[in-house]
C-alpha cells in the first residue's frame, strides 16, 4: 500500500497544511468519534473480523471520514485508492476497476475511498454494483448529505452506513492540545478567546487545525489575543449549512416544530441559525406563514395577519431590520394558542372530495338562470339565510349520496372556543327542525 504522503501526491518533507500533518496514525488516535473507535465501536469489530464489507462514512466535514478510511485500508493491508465524485466519471471509473483487477489477480485487494460520493448521479453509482459485490474492490463512500436521500437504494442495500458525528469542543481541544505539542507553541490566546476559538470551530477538526495555523501565522511574539482580538484577527467561519441540502431542511423544520411546541426561545434560536447562515429571508416567511395556518389556524385569525404583515415588513425594509419583523412573528406565533382543526379538515374533505368524485348539490341551492333549469327545480325551496330567525335556515346543503359528513372539529382553544359554541347551536338547531319536521 501507498503510504499516506505518496496517495496524497507529497513527499514527506513537502510543505504541508497542519492539519494534514497531525493527521491520526491508527484508529486510536481518532478524537470525537469513539462510538465508531473505541472498545465495542462498530469500526472496532469490523477490524477484528478483518472483513470490511463496503461502507458508507456519513457526516459533517471534518470530522475524521477521510482519515478513517486511509487508516482502515492501513490496518487490513489493502491497497488505497483514493477519488472524488466531484472529478471522476464513468471512464475513469473503469481504470480504478481495471486496476483492482489487476491488483485482485495478483492477491492484493484494493480499498477505494470515494469522496463526495452522493455527487455522483444513479447511473454512476450503478457501476459500484458489480465490483463490490464481487469483491473486486471494498468501497468505502464519504458523504456529507444523507444517504438515504442522496445514494440510490441498490447501492445502499450492498453497504453499511456509519455515522460520524460533528467534534465536541473537548475533542477540539484534544485537537488543539496535539496541534500545541506538535509545533512546541502554545496558542497565543486567553481562557476566553481559546473557548471562543472552539465554538468557532463549529465541530470542525480540520477547520480548528486551519484557525490554529492562521494563529500562529498572523500573531507577534508575546502577543496574547482576547475573544475580541481572536474574532478580528480571522474573522469567523460561516456556519456548516447548505441552502439546499440537509442542513436546510432540518433547521426550517426545527423552526416549524418548536413554533407548535409553543417555546419562543427555541425557536428564536432556530431563526436566527438560520439568518446567521445566510437563509432567503423570505423562504423563513413563508414557512412562518405556513405555521399560522398549520398550527395556529382559528385559534387566533390574526396570527395569520401577523405573519404576512412580517414578509410585507420584510419586503419593506430590507435586511437587517426587517429581520426583527420575522423574529417578531416568530414570538408571536410560538406565543399563540394553537388549533390544526383547520388543517385537519381540510385534509378530511379533500380525501371526501376525492374519493366520492361529481357528486351533484341539492338542486336546492343551485342558481336557475334558465326556464329549463327552473322548470327542473333548480333554486325552489331555497331559503335566504339573513331573512331567517338568528340567519339561520339549517337548510341541508349536502349531496344526497354523500350525506352530511362533519369535518371541522374547533378546539376549545383561543378564537375557536366561540366557533365550537355557534357550531354546536347550529348543530342543536338543525335536529330541533328535524324533529318538527
Amino acid at each position: 500500500m501507498s503510504d499516506l504522503f505518496a496517495s496524497a501526491g507529497l513527499s514527506a518533507d513537502a510543505p504541508r497544511p497542519l492539519a494534514d500533518r497531525l493527521r491520526p496514525t491508527s484508529l486510536a488516535e481518532v478524537v470525537g468519534q469513539e462510538h465508531l473507535t473505541g472498545e465495542g465501536g462498530a469500526l472496532t469489530r469490523l477490524l477484528r473480523g478483518r472483513n470490511l464489507g463496503s461502507l458508507i462514512l456519513w457526516g459533517p466535514p471534518g470530522t475524521g471520514k477521510t482519515t478513517v478510511a486511509r487508516l482502515l485500508a492501513r490496518e487490513t493491508a489493502l491497497h488505497f485508492e483514493q477519488i472524488s465524485a466531484i472529478f471522476s466519471g464513468v471512464a475513469e471509473l473503469r481504470k480504478v476497476f481495471d486496476a483492482a483487477r489487476a491488483r485482485r489477480a495478483a492477491g492484493q485487494g484494493t480499498l477505494l475511498f470515494v469522496d463526495e460520493i452522493h455527487r455522483f448521479n444513479r447511473a454512476q453509482l450503478d457501476a459500484f454494483l458489480p465490483v463490490t459485490e464481487d469483491g473486486t474492490v471494498t468501497l468505502v463512500g464519504a458523504t456529507t448529505e444523507n444517504p438515504s436521500f442522496e445514494l440510490n437504494a441498490a447501492l445502499l442495500s450492498r453497504a453499511r452506513v456509519l455515522v460520524f458525528r460533528a467534534l465536541d469542543e473537548a475533542a477540539i481541544e484534544k485537537l488543539l492540545a496535539r496541534a500545541e505539542a506538535a509545533t512546541g507553541r502554545p496558542l497565543p490566546l486567553d481562557e476566553a478567546a481559546r473557548a471562543a476559538l472552539l465554538r468557532m470551530a463549529d465541530g470542525d477538526g480540520r477547520a480548528a487545525l486551519t484557525l490554529a495555523e492562521e494563529i500562529w501565522r498572523s500573531t507577534d511574539a508575546d502577543e496574547v489575543l482576547s475573544p475580541e482580538a481572536l474574532q478580528e484577527l480571522i474573522q469567523r467561519r460561516a456556519p456548516v449549512y447548505d441552502k439546499a441540502q440537509e442542513g436546510h431542511y432540518n433547521l426550517i423544520s426545527a423552526l416549524h416544530k418548536t413554533i407548535r411546541g409553543s417555546d419562543p426561545d427555541a425557536a428564536l434560536y432556530y431563526l436566527c441559525r438560520m439568518l446567521d447562515a445566510g437563509e432567503d429571508r423570505l423562504f423563513i416567511a413563508r414557512r412562518l406563514v405556513r405555521a399560522a395556518v398549520e398550527d395556529v389556524g382559528l385559534a387566533d385569525p390574526q396570527a395569520l395577519a401577523v405573519a404576512n404583515a412580517a414578509k410585507e415588513a420584510f419586503d419593506f425594509l430590507g435586511s437587517p431590520e426587517g429581520e426583527l419583523a420575522l423574529a417578531q412573528a416568530t414570538v408571536y406565533l410560538a406565543t399563540a394558542p394553537k388549533s390544526n382543526a383547520v388543517y385537519t379538515a381540510w385534509k378530511a374533505a379533500t380525501r371526501a372530495a376525492k374519493e366520492h368524485g361529481s357528486l351533484p348539490p341539492p338542486r336546492t341551492i343551485l342558481n336557475a338562470p334558465t326556464k329549463l333549469m327552473r322548470k327542473l327545480g333548480y333554486g325552489e325551496g331555497y331559503r335566504y339565510d339573513h331573512d331567517e330567525p338568528e340567519a339561520f335556515s339549517g337548510q341541508d346543503y349536502w349531496p344526497e349520496r354523500l350525506g352530511r359528513q362533519r369535518f371541522y372539529t374547533p378546539t376549545e382553544r383561543g378564537f375557536e372556543r366561540r366557533i365550537a359554541e355557534r357550531l354546536d347551536w347550529w348543530e342543536a338547531e338543525r335536529a330541533r327542525r328535524r324533529e318538527e319536521g
